[in-house]
This record gives C-alpha cells, structure tokens and sequence, in this order.
C-alpha cells in the first residue's frame, strides 16, 4: 500500500516536473518563432525600399540602417525564397521578373502587418507629438485657426510644425518624420504606394502686378511674360506650374527675384519689380493689396488641389490627422469666402 502511494506520488511529480518543462521549451520555442517573423518582416522591409528608392544606400538611409544591414536582408530574405530577385549585373540595381512579383506581394504583406498594428494601436488615446508639414504658403492661410481646434480637440497631442514644399513632405512622411501634411499639388496627383493623398480642397492663385502696370483690357500669358517675375526659388509647385505653362506656349520664364516669403515677394511687386504668382486669399489679406493689381489673363487661371497627406498606418493618431485635414479644409472655405 505504502509502495503503491509513493509511486504515484512519484509519478505526479514527474508528470509535472516534465509538463513544465515542456510548457518552458514551448515558451521558448516560440519566441524564437516570434523572432524569426520579425526578421523575415524586416527582411522584407529592407526588400521593398531598395526596389522603391531604386539604391542601396537610399535605402538604408530611408529605414536608419546601414548599407550593409540592407544588403545582408536582402540576401536572406532571396535565401529563404531560393531565387535571386535582383539582376546584380546593372547599375543602378534592378529587380528581376521574378523580384517584381514578390515586390507586388510584399506591398500586400506590409499593408496587413499595417493593418494589424492599427488594429491595436487605435484602441489607445492618442498623446504625445503629431508632426505636421505643411508649405509656407498654406501655413499662411489656414494654420492658425486649425492648430488651435485641434489642440482643444486633442489636449494630450502636441503639434510640430514643419514648412517646406509639397515635393520634400512627401519625402519625409515617407521616411517617417512627419505624421501628416497639407500641400498644394495638381488634381489627379499620384502619390508613392505607401502615401494616402487626399483632396480636401481648392485654392486659386493670380498673377498680380503693380497697378501701374495693369493692362487695360484681358490679355494672354504671351503679351506680357517678358516682364519677368518675381517667384520662390526652385522647388515651388507654383514656380514648376508655370513653366509647365510657359514651356508649353514655346516662352521662357524670365524670373527677376527669387525670395521666399510671399508678403516679401507682394511687397517687390508692388514696387514694379516684375508679376507674382499667388494664392488669392494672400492677396486679398495683404499690407500691399491696395497697391496691386489682378493680371487680366485669359489663357492662365491657376487652382491648385489642398491635399492632406499621410502614411497608410496611422494609429491611435488617425482621427487628430482625420481632424486636422477637417480644420484645414474648414480654414480654407472661410479664408476664400471672405475674400
């Protein structure tokens, strides 16, 4: 009887000394499990920027690696699929039939690994930093009124602004320093795979003169383009859309002045300096309106689409970005209806 209860007992205990450590190497196991995705998500990360900067080095640049750890990725995650995926033979490197497919692939795998982390980052208030981009020109018009909306709206968020062109906060929304923009492009613009654009409104620009200088009947774009111009320095959307324009008719941009800061640039025309290209609204509100003047074009009539843009993965901070397109918008509307 004794012998019978003492082998039981012995027994339970092995039972259980074994259960546990088989709970630990299961426990174990799968954190090296759990490891291994993360590399192969990581692998694939490193995958998709070279395709999508086109360079190594842009590429780490872009995911804060070096270019080694980018190449060392690359080569694992080719390891693991048992094919090369890129033609190492050209300069700059290119992908292989076979690489864009599993780069059509890895965009889908990346946008549900996304999704997933919305999934549970959404649930979380939102605190902490939301970093906007938006052009100067913009920042004029509606940045004010949204910023303090939104601060009532979202007391826990602080808002850092960032100013630059529409081109550059694309740029850095797609490496991740900025969490959303407003910028002025084209309607029908096309943004990068990874960037939500959308339109939330309209802005018109005018070709402004000094009064002096108004014509005093409509004319085109060819009877007075040889007055110059006084524009932003390269990179501004505005400057690009009218030499598109001026291209097209077979004219030259003559530019006079190149500043930033568009009251600066009213100012140097009002002066005689030469035309400007500006969002109304910046006119209207002016210290210089009253001594300029709208240049009666009839083959020029600028608007340009405000967009708001930002990352597919947002977070818990989706509805403040949500909020501040809203705003901005907003802002926008009343700003053109006053003028």
């Amino acid at each position: 009887m004794h012998l019978i209860s003492f082998w039981r007992m012995d027994s339970t205990r092995c039972a259980w000394r074994y259960g546990l450590i088989g709970i630990m190497l299961f426990d174990y196991f799968q954190t090296l499990l759990l490891c291994a995705v993360r590399m192969k998500i990581d692998d694939i990360d490193a995958f998709v920027a070279v395709i999508r900067c086109q360079s190594i080095s842009l590429a780490a640049e872009s995911l804060d690696l070096t270019q080694p750890a980018i190449t060392r990725r690359v080569q694992n995650f080719e390891q693991a699929l048992g094919v090369e995926l890129f033609d190492r033979n050209t300069k700059p490197l290119k992908p292989t039939s076979m690489g864009l497919q599993v780069y059509q692939k890895c965009l889908g795998i990346l946008r549900e690994m996304d999704s997933l982390r919305e999934l549970v980052a959404s649930d979380t208030p939102p605190s902490g930093l939301l970093r906007l981009g938006v052009p100067q020109t913009v920042g004029d018009v509606v940045l004010l009124d949204a910023l303090k909306h939104l601060r009532a709206e979202f007391p826990d968020l602080r808002a850092q602004v960032l100013t630059g062109w529409g081109s550059n906060l694309i740029g850095k929304i797609e490496k991740g320093e900025l969490d959303a923009a407003a910028a002025l492009f084209p309607a029908g613009k096309i943004f990068p795979e990874n960037i939500v654009g959308e339109s939330i409104g309209k802005m018109e620009l005018v070709v402004v003169c000094a009064k002096a200088a108004l014509p005093k009947k409509p004319v085109k774009l060819s009877d007075c383009y040889e007055l110059g111009w006084v524009l932003n320095p390269d990179g501004c959307g505005f400057r690009a859309g009218l030499q598109r324009t001026l291209t097209d008719q077979g004219l030259s941009l003559k530019v006079n002045l190149e500043t930033f800061g568009t009251e600066l640039q009213l100012g140097l025309v009002a002066d005689g300096m030469g035309l400007g290209l500006v969002p109304r609204p910046l006119l209207e509100r002016s210290a210089h309106r009253e001594q300029l003047a709208v240049m009666p074009l009839k083959d020029f009539k600028p608007v340009m689409d405000l967009w708001l843009i930002y990352p597919r993965f947002l977070g818990n901070l989706q509805g403040p970005v949500a909020a501040f397109g809203s705003l901005v918008a907003e802002s926008l509307r009343q700003t053109r209806d006053a003028a």
